[in-house]
């Protein structure tokens, strides 16, 4: 296949100039930093991958919306205005589910003109109903400034949060300091410790971690660039391995957060404060390179600073595998996926169509080339749907890896009862959708249009 294709100041994009003047029914939940394997795949069967996020507002840092979202590209509203604290502001929310069940956020507490000495903490057992928790003051010897705590779960299970912390000799200097959680009520904390090597006038520091290896993505201040450090251990000495615009994100970009994909790769988001979009990118080599940035339809312009809580829960969508289907248009109902001269086209298919035309909207729904758990259509002829340059076809299996993935989709729910939507194996967040009254894989617009243009039901076959 081939390549893919104004917002309120940030708090800090006035800094230099404010220097001078006087004194952030669940099966499997996926926590910042413990990103396995095990969650590197397309959701089973009746399952569904569910990715929710907790951004304070453009127009409001005084309280924040939840979204949803399937495939980390097309977030929906769940609730407006969800949770308010009862004093002072909410900004750059991170979002945890911890062991209890509940799902946890802690936020910056004060607008970024304001003195901000405690991190706000507030939890929820359905993500729609939140309750104040606490506010923390970080005991950092003559602190300025607590802002965008994130938290990170390690691989033992320990949890913590980093909090970027400046002092009143120098209140615009960020420095990234760890607390961890010293009981598992998360309402004691360690005494804070600054993360090695990352180094003073860095923001926004997340940290994953894989394997041994713990992956930083700090804002430097002066450059306005997200950069990359290394270490073996969590507090560091942390290496910075990558600078500039190392990623091709360009620069005034804020408050990255990554989350794992079902496909197995690495997405991050982050804030373009810069021209007022909010934007994603992806990465399947560990880091080393990232797709070209997108920004994220729906909420761009709308959600500030986020991190994502990624999770399996049940109530997805069904198609079995190993069986013959014809696949009907959700919304133009006399319309059906058929073969013609290789191109999957959506014809009108009736009782009176030919023999030859029931069985070219005929195919054989098997397991994921790619990704068992995902799935691939065979054609009576035996060659396998693909997208070649955008366009849905039918070729023969040549065994290459590039096949296998531009032939694999993923089950995601559709619009309309009974209805499921295929997504890109390898182009998360593209969908096979009709257009002209043929079948394309397109990227999601986040529009209703776009999701029942790309929503179809599987039926009885009619070959």
């Amino acid at each position: 296949m081939t390549s893919h294709p104004a917002a309120a100041p940030s708090r800090r994009t006035l800094l230099r100039a404010l220097a001078a003047l006087p004194a952030s029914a669940v099966l499997l939940g996926e926590a910042p930093g413990l990103l396995g394997s095990a969650l590197a795949a397309a959701p089973p069967n009746g399952s569904a991958t569910r990715y929710t996020i907790v951004p304070f507002l453009n127009s409001n840092d005084g309280t924040v919306n939840v979204y949803q979202s399937d495939d980390a590209t097309d977030f929906r509203l769940l609730r407006s205005s969800a949770y308010t604290p009862p004093a002072n502001r909410i900004r750059d929310a991170s979002v945890i589910r911890h062991t209890d069940g509940y799902y946890y956020v802690t936020y910056t507490t004060h607008t970024w003109q304001d003195t901000s000495r405690t991190i706000g903490f507030a939890r929820s057992s359905d993500r729609v109903n939140w309750t104040f928790l606490y506010d923390y003051t970080v005991p950092v010897a003559n602190l300025s400034r607590a802002w965008a705590p994130e938290w990170f779960v390690d691989s033992d299970g320990s949890v913590s949060v980093i909090v970027s912390c400046s002092t009143t000799n120098d209140e615009w200097i960020f420095t990234p300091y760890l607390l961890r959680a010293t009981n598992s009520a998360l309402t004691a904390w360690s005494s804070p410790v600054t993360l090695a090597g990352i180094g003073a006038n860095h923001i926004d520091t997340f940290i994953v971690k894989t394997g041994s290896t713990y992956h930083a993505f700090p804002k430097n201040e002066t450059t306005k660039y997200i950069e990359y450090a290394t270490a073996s251990n969590l507090t560091g000495p942390y290496t910075i391995r990558r600078t500039g615009d190392w990623a091709g994100w360009g620069s005034y970009r804020e408050g990255p957060a990554l989350v794992r994909l079902d496909n197995g790769g690495w997405r991050i988001f982050f804030d373009g404060y810069g021209d007022g979009n909010y934007y994603y990118s992806d990465s399947y080599d560990t880091f080393a390179t990232w797709t070209a940035p997108a920004a994220l339809p729906g909420i761009s312009g709308t959600a500030r600073h986020f991190t994502a809580v990624k999770e399996t829960v049940s109530g997805g969508p069904n198609l079995a595998r190993n069986t013959t289907r014809s696949f009907r248009s959700a919304n133009y109902p006399t319309r059906y996926w058929q073969q013609q001269s290789a191109l999957l086209n959506l014809p009108v298919v009736s009782g009176s169509s030919t023999t030859a035309e029931k069985q070219a909207a005929t195919f054989t729904v098997v397991a994921g080339l790619a990704d068992a758990t995902g799935y691939s259509f065979r054609d009576t002829a035996g060659n396998y749907l693909r997208h070649w340059d955008f366009r849905a076809r039918f070729d023969a299996n040549d065994g290459t890896s590039t096949f296998a993935k531009d032939a694999t989709f993923v089950l995601r729910t559709g619009t309309a009862s009974g209805s499921v939507r295929f997504e890109s194996y390898n182009y998360p967040g593209y969908y096979l959708r009709h257009y002209a009254y043929q079948l394309r894989v397109e990227r999601t617009d986040g529009t209703d249009q776009f999701r029942q243009d790309s929503s179809f039901v599987p039926v009885a076959a009619w070959g």
